[in-house]
Formats: structure tokens, C-alpha cells, sequence
């Protein structure tokens, strides 16, 4: 074969969808190795992220987790349009993630401890949060306090969702106010930071943890970069907004392998319940 027959030879079509490129390395990563793998990248380690039904799985024992609140679905109430009409929107994110909102909630348990998980979906709508992911997450957080069981939320999130306005906003205020009434009532709350959790989900519950984890080089922060630098004129420094930066900042109390997040979480739980000499739940 010569050279003119290699440059008008077709390409071959190859499925994008059975692999993914490492951000961080370049490394091309099967879909089947990767979920084998805990979405973490083989060669450079770089945690990707991780779809929720796995992350679930990861943190709860087997067969353990049962959905609260699944058919809460979202309205229109602004009737807002912009490039399309945001039903439409909502329309597509349920077709694509199988679910029918940004967060999914439920009891489970974990090492052994009763708990309740809430994990946002960043596949939905990028994770956004409208008023039915305030409201699971507020009824998660006062289950939390009604059956005396912890609550972990795991954020992935860029930030409120716009398509509902000031009613999303509102979120902040009604999901903070639940998490008082748990320090109040002195139930623990532990938020686990995955990349990326940015908004108004970092500026209210994601944040308001009595423990705040964080994965390895998760960006975390309210306004990107870019933003930032041209509202004050500075380069921000190396690693500004991710995990490392703000623990040594800190802005979260650890930053943990997603291998050790679940033994992690229950050394956690077994200190805030007593176990090891913490506060009674």
C-alpha cells in the first residue's frame, strides 16, 4: 500500500462511547476498567468523576441503599426559555440520567451504621440546584434529625440552577437552616466535596459540614477563576480552588483517596456517636 492510498484510507469509526481520556495525563482509560477501578486513572491516579450509582456503591454496604423521594419532579414555575424551553431541558436530563433530578437520596448503611446518603448527579443539568434539590436534601437533613441517623452529601455541582431564578437561591438559606437545626439537635452532618462543587452549593451546604472531605484536586469554589482574576487584576496562584489548596487554606478538614473515603466516613460516625469518645447521636 502506498502513501496515498494511507492518506485516503477511511477512518475508522471507533466508539467514543467505551473509553475516556484522563484529563490530567492524557491516558486513554476503558469504560470498563475505569468502573472496575473506582474511576480512578491508571497511570497518573487522577480521580475522575465517578457516575452516582457507583458512588453509591462505594459508600454503602451491599444491597443496603433504598431511595427516598425519587418522584419529586420539578416545575416551570418562571416558564423560563432560552435557547429552549427549560421543560425541554428537564426533559433531556431525565432521558439521559434515568433520573429525575440533580440529587438522589436515601437510607442506607454504612459499615454497619445507619445513615442517610444524599449524592448530587453533575450529569444532570451540571448538578445544578432548583427548588426540588433543596427540598430532597432539606427532607434528608431533617430525616437525619428525626431518626437520630448521621447524614453524608456528597456534592458535585455548579451551582444553583438559573432556569428557576430566585427560587433556587432560596435553596441556600433553606438548606443551611436545616443543617442548623441538626447542630442543634447535635446530629452530625459530614459533606463530601467531589470535583467539581462550585455556586451556590459550595456557598451553602456543601460547606456547612461538621466535617468537610474533600477528593484529591476537586475544584471547589463560588466563582471560577477566570472571574476572580479580572475582578481583582491578579494572577491567582498555582492550584488556586482545588482540594490541596483549601485544606492547606482551611477551607475543608481533609482531603482523601477515594479508596479510604468509606472507612474514612466510619471512623467519623464512630467518633461523633460515642464510639471513640465523641458526641452522643
Amino acid at each position: 500500500m502506498g502513501w496515498f492510498d494511507k492518506l485516503t484510507r477511511p477512518k475508522r469509526n471507533i466508539p467514543s462511547d467505551l473509553w475516556k481520556k484522563c484529563p490530567k495525563c492524557g491516558e486513554v482509560l476503558l469504560n470498563k476498567d475505569l468502573a472496575r477501578n473506582l474511576y480512578l486513572c491508571n497511570k497518573c491516579d487522577h480521580h475522575l468523576r465517578m457516575p452516582i450509582w457507583d458512588r453509591i456503591a462505594l459508600l454503602t454496604d451491599d444491597n443496603s441503599f433504598i431511595e427516598i423521594d425519587r418522584e419529586i419532579k420539578s416545575v416551570d414555575p418562571l416558564e423560563f426559555v432560552d435557547s429552549k424551553p427549560y421543560p425541554e431541558r428537564l426533559a433531556v436530563a431525565i432521558n439521559k440520567t434515568d433520573v429525575f433530578e440533580a440529587v438522589t437520596c436515601g437510607r442506607a448503611t454504612l459499615s454497619g451504621y445507619k445513615v442517610l446518603l444524599g449524592v448530587m448527579n453533575f450529569d444532570f443539568m451540571g448538578g445544578s440546584m432548583g427548588s426540588v434539590v433543596g427540598e430532597k436534601i432539606t427532607r434528608l437533613l431533617e430525616s437525619g434529625i428525626e431518626e437520630k441517623a448521621p447524614v453524608i452529601v456528597v456534592s458535585a455541582s455548579g451551582g444553583a440552577r438559573m432556569q428557576e431564578g430566585i427560587l433556587s437561591l432560596m435553596q441556600m438559606a433553606k438548606t443551611s437552616a436545616a443543617i442548623q437545626k441538626m447542630n442543634m439537635a447535635s446530629i452530625p452532618f459530614f459533606s463530601l466535596l467531589t470535583d467539581p462543587t462550585s455556586g451556590g452549593v459550595s456557598a451553602s451546604f456543601a460547606s456547612l459540614g461538621d466535617v468537610n472531605i474533600a477528593e484529591p484536586g476537586a475544584y471547589i469554589g463560588f466563582a471560577g477563576p477566570r472571574v476572580i482574576e479580572q475582578t481583582i487584576r491578579q494572577k491567582l496562584p498555582e492550584g488556586f480552588q482545588r482540594a490541596e489548596f483549601l485544606l492547606e487554606h482551611g477551607m475543608v478538614d481533609a482531603v482523601v483517596h477515594r479508596r479510604l473515603l468509606k472507612n474514612t466516613l466510619a471512623k467519623l460516625i464512630g467518633m461523633f456517636s460515642g464510639k471513640f469518645g465523641g458526641k452522643n447521636v
